[in-house]
Formats: C-alpha cells, sequence, structure tokens
C-alpha cells in the first residue's frame, strides 16, 4: 500500500494543529487507500478496525430503509475523519461508498488510539470531529419534521451551498455534481417528489440546474425555508 508523505499530512486542516512528533506517527503506521466513484469503503454491520480520513475526494455516508431505498446522512470532504464511531469495537452503523474517485487514508484504531494516548491534542482533534457530526445529525433530525418538500429541498440546497458553494454572475454555483436522484436519497425521499419540488423552487426563482448542477439564490432559499 502507498505510504502518506508528512507534507500530505501537514496540508490537511485536520492535523494542522498537530506536533510534529505526531504526525510521523501517523505516517508510520498509516497508508494511502485509491477508492473509485462509488467502490464500497465498508458496509453497515461490518467489522471494521481502521479509522478511515479523506486524503482527497469525497464519499458518501449512506443507510439503507428495510426497502432498500438509500437515505444518504453525509458527504465528506478532504481532510473529514469518515469512521470516528469504530472506537466503540461494534460493528459499522453505515455505509461508505466513493461519491468520486478519492484517496483515502487508513489507520489501524490501535495504532491511532495508542498515538491518542500521546498526545491530547490529536485526541481533542477527533473528539471536535465526532461532535461535529452529531451537531450534523440534529440538523437533520430537525429537518425530519414534517413540512413541505420544497422547502425541505431549499434548506438542503441552501446547506450544500454552504459546504460547496461557488460566487458566479448567476447565483452561488453548488460546484459537485448532485443529481435529482442524490438529492432524493439525501432527503429520503422518491426522485419524482424532489423533482416536483425542485420545480417549484426554479419557477420562485430561486434555484436553476446548468451543466448537471444547481446555481440558487442563497439568500431566498434562506428566507423560504424559515418562512411559516
Amino acid at each position: 500500500m502507498p505510504q502518506i508523505a508528512v507534507n500530505q499530512l501537514k496540508n490537511l486542516p485536520l492535523f494542522q494543529e498537530i506536533d510534529d512528533k505526531t504526525i510521523n506517527l501517523i505516517k508510520e503506521k498509516a497508508y494511502v487507500k485509491n477508492l473509485k466513484k462509488g467502490e464500497i469503503l465498508f458496509s453497515e454491520r461490518q467489522k471494521v478496525d481502521n479509522i478511515y480520513v479523506v486524503l482527497k475526494g469525497k464519499v458518501t455516508m449512506y443507510r439503507l430503509s428495510e426497502k432498500g431505498q438509500k437515505r444518504v446522512i453525509y458527504i465528506l470532504n478532504n481532510g473529514e475523519i469518515i469512521n470516528e464511531v469504530i472506537f466503540d469495537d461494534f460493528t459499522a452503523s453505515i455505509n461508505c461508498e466513493g461519491f468520486e474517485d478519492s484517496e483515502i487514508i487508513s489507520i489501524s484504531k490501535i495504532d491511532l488510539l495508542n498515538i491518542m494516548q500521546q498526545d491530547f491534542k490529536l485526541t481533542e482533534v477527533i473528539l471536535y470531529s465526532m461532535s461535529k457530526k452529531i451537531r450534523r445529525l440534529y440538523r437533520q433530525i430537525k429537518n425530519t419534521v414534517p413540512t413541505k418538500m420544497d422547502k425541505r429541498v431549499a434548506a438542503k440546497l441552501w446547506k450544500l451551498s454552504k459546504d460547496y458553494g461557488v460566487e458566479t454572475e448567476e447565483g452561488v454555483l453548488i460546484d459537485v455534481k448532485i443529481s435529482i436522484t442524490y438529492l432524493a436519497d439525501m432527503l429520503g425521499s422518491s426522485r419524482e417528489t424532489i423533482s416536483r419540488a425542485v420545480k417549484e423552487l426554479e419557477k420562485m426563482d430561486m434555484v436553476k440546474i446548468k451543466q448537471r448542477k444547481f446555481i440558487v439564490n442563497r439568500e431566498k432559499l434562506n428566507q423560504y425555508f424559515k418562512s411559516v
């Protein structure tokens, strides 16, 4: 397996405040795994012994319903820890696949725990990563309260534009290819329902789709999904 370079670790926001000695310990124990778009990194109920971090690219974290419908929980980006939850020694409770061709840092859970014992700052970084995910889940629970689907879509597009937005003359471009089907997976709904909701937002001049990417008016979306 390809080894990771020290500068690759230091370039990740996750490790920028970590001591050089700790960075070198991680480098000695970690390796880089290539993950293709759509390739499964691990599956729900699988025993996983390694901690993974996105070095380059993006991954999708999702659950499957009893009917096999995909519900996307997160899209994780460069420098984000994928599965720190497995420190509890249970099997994986979520699926992970490549959203796009990606490079993944892999390190044994036991090795990482040993390094964490030597550097509390690293422990703080991982705790912060977990708390950030928990807060995101709280927001998702809030968004499951019954409301009009077009408002839920507006809220999701606003969040995506916050995470991946690029200012353009036409509005804020969500610079990842999110299909209607994928948006439906993120909201736990059908493609047809989401398609209708997007068309409603288009009629209100909040959203347009260009070359398979969304361009949005963030201010209008924000006002709309927060309105009573």
